[in-house]
This record gives structure tokens, C-alpha cells and sequence, in this order.
């Protein structure tokens, strides 16, 4: 079996490749069956080679992805600027880099391009990250490269969806404490607890970071377990992967 790639349904240049990958077409077994694109989460190292070969020559990479180091935080690399793997969980990329990646497995991958297609970035947004700010700061990223916020667009990839995520009180109060207009973002459940919608607060991010054209959001990782890995549905899995490059 091939690779199996979802395509962002976004109006960017034909300069701008971008995919995100499924959990089909690989050869890890057993919880990281079979796409798992990840070398951290216990998978058999020549598994995530093979799965990393057969991505570059599904795809015609003629270059290796700069895979990064994911923590959580706000952290923007550039490829050819950093360690490899870059410590960040966002990078921004320019005509003839290494595609920019990020791996998932419930958080938001969500890539950027101005409408030119010269600059394009992609970012790993979990709760903690999308409450520190990483978008902003691939936003920000992106500015001081020279884009300007109203020819920048961005796509949302497969990512946990409402219905699926639920979250304490904890999390609540971080997004709120950063913009009371997070508050739409939560919905009180019969636990007393709260689902999270994600890619809603996304949206809200990055429109309040000058973004107007945002797409997607509507894949649920833990709600399609052919397609995806999820954490939160399966516990220690694979990762899918986010590509953009120009």
C-alpha cells in the first residue's frame, strides 16, 4: 500500500506544496501501524526509516524534511540555521529549503504561505502551545521575513476535534487568562468538566494576528481511527506528519 495524503483544500500559489500525511501506507506495526513518521514515541528505528524513505519518494522530495524537535513551547526555527533536529515547534521556510514538518497525533499542525508563494511556515499547536502564542510567533516569523499579514493565508490540518476533547478547568483559565474571548472556545459537559475546541481558537489567534483567509479545521483525529493516529483515543502511538515547502 501507498502513502495516503490528504491535500489542503486552500487557495495557495502553485509555488506552495503542502500535504498531510495519513497512518496508511507504512510498515510499523503493533500501536504505530503502519505511517508512524516519529523516531520518539518507542517505534522501531528502521520502521521510521523505511516510512521516512517512502515519504520522500512518494512525494519527489529531493531533500530530507527538517524534522524538528517538538516541546510544546514557541520556539520558530529556520532550516539550515539550527541543530538538526531544531529544538521548536515551528519553522518557516523559504524557495529551495528542505520542506518544513511537524509531527501529531491530536495537536493542530497548521502551515502558512503569503499569496505570493515565497514564504511558507508550519507549526505544531497543542493547548499549551496555542496558549503561549506559537502562532503568533510563526505570524510574527513570517513578518519580519518580509510578508505582510494581509497576503499571508493559513490551513488547519487534522487535528482532535470538539466533540472528542475534553479539558479541566486548568486549561480553561490559561486561554482565558490570555483573551477573555477564548471563552467561546469551551463547552461546559455533563462531567462539569469542558470540551475544547481547537481549531476555533486557532481561527481566533490567527485573525487576531492579522490572518484573514484561515481554512480547515474540520478533520477529527480521534474520531477516524483508520486515517489517524490519535493519543487521546489510543495512548502511546504514531505520528502523522504536516509538509510545506516551495
Amino acid at each position: 500500500m501507498k502513502p495516503e495524503f490528504i491535500r489542503p483544500d486552500w487557495p495557495a500559489p502553485a509555488s506552495v506544496h503542502a500535504v498531510a500525511t495519513t497512518r496508511m501506507g507504512g510498515v510499523s506495526k503493533g500501536q504505530w501501524a503502519s505511517f508512524n513518521l516519529a523516531t520518539h514515541v518507542g517505534d522501531d528505528s528502521r520502521a521510521v526509516r523505511e516510512n521516512r524513505d517512502r515519504l520522500r519518494v512518494a512525494l519527489r522530495l529531493h531533500a530530507e524534511p527538517t524534522w524538528l524537535e517538538q516541546v510544546h513551547g514557541v520556539t520558530v526555527a529556520e532550516p539550515g540555521s539550527t541543530a538538526s533536529p531544531a529544538v521548536a515547534d515551528a519553522i518557516v521556510c523559504w524557495p529551495g529549503d528542505p520542506p518544513g514538518v511537524v509531527m501529531t497525533a491530536d495537536c493542530l499542525p497548521v502551515i502558512f504561505c503569503n499569496e505570493a508563494g515565497t514564504l511558507a511556515a508550519a507549526a505544531h499547536a497543542g493547548w499549551r502551545g496555542l496558549a503561549a502564542g506559537v502562532l503568533e510567533a510563526t505570524t510574527d516569523a513570517l513578518l519580519r521575513a518580509g510578508a505582510a499579514p494581509s497576503t499571508l493565508m493559513a490551513w488547519i490540518g487534522p487535528a482532535i476535534g470538539a466533540a472528542a476533547y475534553e479539558v479541566g478547568e486548568d486549561v480553561r483559565a490559561a486561554f482565558l487568562a490570555a483573551d477573555p474571548a477564548a471563552v467561546a472556545g469551551f463547552t461546559a459537559n455533563a462531567s462539569g468538566r469542558w470540551q475544547l475546541d481547537l481549531p476555533l481558537l486557532a481561527r481566533q489567534r490567527l485573525r487576531g494576528a492579522g490572518l484573514q483567509r484561515v481554512y480547515g479545521g474540520d478533520l477529527c483525529t480521534a474520531t477516524d481511527p483508520r486515517r489517524f493516529f490519535s493519543h487521546r483515543r489510543d495512548g502511546p502511538c504514531g505520528r502523522q506528519a504536516t509538509l510545506i515547502w516551495l
